[in-house]
């Protein structure tokens, strides 16, 4: 088993012990009073680890409320975000202004039961899905190392956290990127929901295998939390402190399983909340805001300049027959000459997605002054950790293929939720993958992808459009966005256009008395236009559309959408019909799992193939 560093060593502090504690009984009694006012949320963490978030801010954490969210600064991350009511109590107490907790979950309330970035002056990220929290405070230890700042990210998680694979992953990676101004701390009560908690045996042995330095204390002593905080952050290495608390602590069940909820009586939350209120409390926090008001963050910051589009002269010799992740690897090397904060990476397929131009630098343990991160084969944490880095400030994108989407889903849904604009460049994007079967061939990923509220879902169909989706993509500043890339080549369209993809959905073949209008993404644009060869031959006028994104086309006016979607609309798209719905009278789509085969003869083989797709089309105008 690690060895957890046990010994002690004289700090300076500022607060005695009997002080703290008073400081962390009012922090206890006003997430009571919350939690009793909305008859709703987690006792148990609230009471639990009030010492240890307590002491933190007091002695270690240098935070300042005038600060802006992007700031270089210390910054506390609440994994286990179901404690919800004792952070909203811990701002109110350290001077952000937060709203009264008798607000706590009420409908229309910014205090909801688990924290949400944007919402509440101090939260640092959106918090609740386990795990997720522990990763984004990897991503903005690293943004501190890129940006050479002294600034301390603290994590608070829980047992939950740390069963969670994304948490698992993003501290083998906090570990290999030897993130020595990140410290973890575990509120380890030993219980979860269901009864004992199912963390690892050894927790502590795990963390030290992964390249942290372990540490443990008593979670409800503050002198010892906060001598061992010093010591942690004087560790090489990151650093995992093990504080051993009592769930529901003060509570008549105290350390069992139904103390993580509300199990309380009223009478008993009422009864805790008065005994816990502390005057003397209250005035000591005044103390902590005065002093870290005058210290941290005293001159107004310069904010980061808005990420820049390409300009005119680089989207020149785009139109050239080659695959999306080609061209979109020629431009991202113009977009990263011109933007500093744009981070690159990948979760070990730097060489098939094609994110590496060659005038990026590696960022490493040794040496954080690059702009390409390599993740490992950690697409969860990868996605995670990205919203750290655009947490503090950067625009950073990763690679990896469209079909492992799956794996990074709960992050780039937190993406979403929390309006980062964060950029996922997802390459093999159907079919026509091939030769390395069903389980690498992508058909319900895309409308996954457009099911999450607020992201964009760009599949470009040439490089022109490749241009175009990057453009987009750089000009969100409240949006993620999915660029879709294909690993086949694709013809140079000769009618597509940078200008006109930015409506999201466009007429590449214009047919004036167009009896069906074909509507396409990607590399099913070339093979509509065919289509329409082939029934202009059979006297079928028909127009083709190009939809590079269907979240920039739903925004456009009904007239525009009528304009351009003329007779019967069929839509023609290698995955499954479901998006298409909304748009066309008949969709040739592909609902169920790929093949085995060379990509071109998988893709035919589900009835891709201009001459079919017109002969069926000819049969329904019938």
């Amino acid at each position: 088993m690690a060895a957890d560093h046990l010994h002690q060593s004289l700090i300076i502090m500022k607060f005695n012990q009997s002080e703290l504690r008073q400081m962390a009984n009012s922090a206890r009694a006003r997430a009571l009073h919350g939690i009793r006012s909305a008859n709703s949320g987690h006792v148990g963490i609230a009471l639990g680890t009030a010492d240890i978030i307590t002491t933190l801010f007091a002695e270690h954490l240098r935070f300042n409320p005038t600060c802006p969210d992007w700031a270089d600064r210390d910054r506390f991350v609440l994994s286990a975000g179901h404690g919800s009511a004792l952070l909203y109590s811990t701002l109110q107490l350290a001077g952000y202004d937060v709203v009264g907790l008798s607000a706590f979950r009420k409908f229309g309330s910014l205090l909801a039961g688990h924290p949400e970035y944007g919402e509440v002056p101090g939260v640092e990220t959106s918090t609740g899905p386990l795990g997720q929290g522990v990763a984004n405070a990897v991503g903005m230890a690293l943004a501190a190392k890129i940006k050479d700042s002294d600034a301390h990210i603290y994590c608070l998680c829980s047992d939950g956290d740390l069963m969670e694979g994304v948490a698992q992953e993003a501290v083998a990676f906090a570990g290999q990127y030897k993130l020595d101004n990140l410290t973890l701390l575990w509120d380890s009560n030993n219980i979860s929901i269901d009864g004992v908690a199912l963390t690892d045996i050894d927790m502590s042995g795990r963390m030290a295998a992964a390249g942290f330095d372990t540490f443990a204390t008593d979670g409800h002593n503050p002198k010892q939390i906060a001598g061992t905080i010093a010591r942690a952050k004087k560790s090489p290495r990151p650093a995992f402190i093990k504080c051993r608390t009592t769930i529901g602590f003060g509570a008549s069940n105290a350390g069992t399983a139904a103390a993580h909820g509300l199990a309380l009586s009223a009478d008993e939350l009422l009864e805790l909340e008065e005994k816990l209120s502390s005057e003397a409390g209250e005035q000591l926090w005044k103390i902590v805001i005065e002093t870290n008001t005058k210290l941290y963050c005293p001159l107004p910051p310069v904010a980061p300049k808005p990420a820049r589009q390409l300009s005119p002269a680089a989207q020149n010799n785009l139109r050239l027959s080659m695959s999306t992740r080609e061209a979109s690897g020629k431009i991202l090397a113009r977009l990263v000459a011109q933007n500093s904060l744009l981070i690159g990476g990948s979760a070990d397929l730097t060489s098939s997605v094609l994110t590496r131009p060659e005038n990026m630098r590696d960022i490493t343990s040794a040496d954080y002054n690059g702009n390409y991160v390599h993740y490992g084969v950690r697409e969860h944490a990868m996605a995670a950790i990205m919203n750290g880095l655009a947490l503090s400030g950067f625009r950073p994108y990763g690679g990896t293929f469209l079909v492992f989407s799956d794996y990074m889903r709960a992050a780039m849904r937190l993406s979403a939720l929390m309006k980062l604009p964060v950029i996922y460049v997802l390459s093999h994007d159907s079919v026509a993958v091939g030769e390395d079967g069903p389980t690498h061939q992508p058909v319900e990923h895309l409308a996954a992808l457009r099911a999450i509220p607020n992201m964009n879902v760009f599949r470009p169909a040439d490089a022109i459009e490749t241009a175009a989706v990057w453009d987009m993509a750089i000009a969100e500043t409240s949006r993620p966005s999915c660029i879709v890339l294909s690993r086949q080549k694709l013809s140079a369209l000769d009618t597509t256009s940078i200008e006109d993809a930015k409506f999201g959905a466009y007429r590449v073949r214009d047919e004036k008395n167009a009896k069906v209008t074909i509507i396409a993404t990607g590399s099913e644009v070339s093979l509509a236009l065919d289509v329409a060869k082939t029934l202009e031959a059979k006297k079928v006028p028909a127009a083709v559309v190009s939809a590079p994104s269907l979240e920039k086309f739903r925004l456009q006016s009904s007239e525009y959408r009528r304009k351009i979607l003329t007779g019967k609309v069929v839509a023609i798209e290698a995955g499954i019909a479901t998006p298409w719905y909304e748009f066309a009278d008949a969709i040739k789509s592909i609902d169920t799992f790929g093949r085995n085969g060379p990509g071109q003869k998988v893709y035919e083989s589900f009835g891709f193939d201009a001459y079919k797709i017109a002969m069926e089309i000819i049969e329904y105008l019938k």
